[in-house]
């Protein structure tokens, strides 16, 4: 007969430690947690009932409840159905709690009305990681990512969604009443449970049409005509995947190159990152306290008025130009092949010519100078330039901060590199704890609480990798 590990005795009486911190070892992380909350003033963050009342029934300390979300994130559990069953049975939680169980709506009452409070948190974390030395050098990856919200893309709607959806419609009723027709025709040729059936579709059909016509009252209010049924806030966003998008939010993060920890972050509901870099910038520096900080960001910042921002603004911004030129294209020069002379204020061709400026137009409140040559119609290489009689050249007011930030990227060819394998792993790791489903609640509020959440979490973990359990309590308690 084979020897196995055997078990105790279920009816057996067993001797448990005598005291809760016995149960936890001295390197785990649930103790750097506690050490954590305990040196926060939940007053002065402004937390809910961080002062007892005099009167009344007591309730759960701020911190108690604190203590259960980081635990939480930091264990990939946001649920607070979860947690409440988790503070039943899990050893760790009820050491970090003093054998308190509260129930899953206190729990996440708290969350709901200390968001602001949580986020505050969340930067006191990178304010001791600033103070042990985390952040030492002057280099960020600035990266955005479209993270789901708690709306199917079936109840998010556009004018052109609501068009297609409203004529699918149209199309099933009128299919529906050509096969009644049918039947009128040729009685034996359809039961009667099925004409009923296709009564009751019609009629199902006609009441979701007037669902979408109240939907199409409420696009003509919104701003950018987008509606979402069932988070408010979420918008239809253009994902990495060609012809794919989810309906969610643009997680907007910095990340420190060197040991990978996030700095500054911010959630939006704008479906772009070109408007995004100099408030994340100065949100970073803010953070790491680094004056002279240089900012690496990929081709969906590119813009001219954001990156003049942040250069006037002390940065260093390293963001390559979007390659989307048609007549690159087509197969002809693009604007790359055209050499700016600031003595003469002209450009060079490929054919050596001069195109001298010529006039100045505004649009979209950025001064424009146009450039073009009188030699165009008898160049030789006309046909492999334009296919209009001159080749104009559009030369922006503050160009040279756009060429001078190019000939910085030139300099530097790692500085992609090292943005990607920065903040893009950073992006997948959170969105591998987080599970398919993302973000579990609603409105932009809340899911803002939710995120600060989850790089807390991120930020813990990163930093008990670099220090170890023990180390990071001993910075914290210096």
């Amino acid at each position: 007969m084979p020897r196995f590990i055997e078990g105790n005795d279920r009816s057996q009486s067993v001797l448990f430690p005598e005291r809760l911190d016995d149960w936890v070892s001295e390197d785990n992380p649930v103790r750097v947690i506690d050490v954590f909350v305990d040196g926060l003033d939940l007053g002065v963050l402004g937390f809910e009932r961080a002062l007892p009342a005099a009167t009344g029934r007591p309730g759960y300390d701020p911190a108690t409840l604190l203590k259960i979300y980081v635990y939480g994130y930091l264990n990939r559990i946001a649920s607070s159905r979860r947690l409440e069953r988790e503070a039943q049975r899990n050893v760790e939680l009820i050491w970090l709690t003093g054998r308190l169980m509260p129930d899953f709506k206190t729990i996440a009452d708290f969350r709901r009305d200390n968001g602001p409070a949580i986020r505050k948190v969340c930067a006191q974390f990178v304010m001791l990681c600033r103070k042990i030395d985390l952040f030492t050098e002057a280099i960020v990856a600035i990266d955005g990512s479209k993270f789901k919200a708690v709306n199917t893309r079936d109840k998010n709607f556009t004018k052109h969604k609501l068009k297609v959806r409203m004529e699918h419609l149209e199309q099933a009723v009128q299919q529906y009443l050509t096969e009644l027709d049918r039947a009128d025709r040729e009685p034996a040729s359809m039961l009667g449970s099925h004409v009923s059936h296709l009564h009751d579709k019609i009629e199902a059909v006609k009441v979701e049409m007037k669902k979408l016509q109240e939907v199409g009252k409420q696009l003509d209010k919104e701003p950018d005509e987008q509606v979402s049924l069932t988070d408010p806030d979420a918008r239809s966003m253009n994902s990495a995947g060609k012809g794919t998008g989810i309906v969610g939010y643009n997680v907007q993060a910095a990340v420190d190159t060197k040991n990978h920890m996030i700095v500054a972050h911010e959630v939006t509901n704008v479906g772009h990152d070109r408007s995004h870099l100099t408030e994340m910038a100065k949100q970073a520096r803010y953070a790491t306290l680094q004056p002279n900080l240089t900012v690496l960001a990929d081709r969906g910042y590119y813009n001219g008025p954001e990156i003049l921002a942040c250069d006037r603004a002390g940065f260093t911004p390293l963001v390559p130009k979007p390659l989307t030129s048609g007549a690159r294209a087509d197969g002809r020069f693009d604007k790359r092949d055209f050499v700016y002379n600031a003595k003469r204020d002209a450009y060079r061709c490929p054919a050596g010519k001069w195109a001298p400026y010529r006039c100045t137009s505004v649009e979209k409140g950025q001064t424009l100078h146009r450039y073009w040559s009188s030699e165009c119609r008898s160049c030789k290489l006309k046909d492999h330039c334009t296919p209009a009689n001159e080749r104009k050249i559009t030369r922006w007011e503050h160009e040279e901060v756009l060429e001078a930030m190019q000939r910085r990227l030139q300099a530097r060819p790692e500085a992609s590199n090292l943005r990607r394998r920065t903040v893009e792993h950073t992006f997948g790791t959170l969105k591998a704890w987080m599970g398919a489903t993302h973000f579990m609640t609603k409105t932009l509020p809340r899911v803002r609480t939710e995120m600060s959440l989850h790089i807390l979490a991120y930020n813990m973990k990163r930093a008990m990798a670099i220090l170890g359990v023990r180390g990071l309590m001993r910075a914290m308690q210096a």
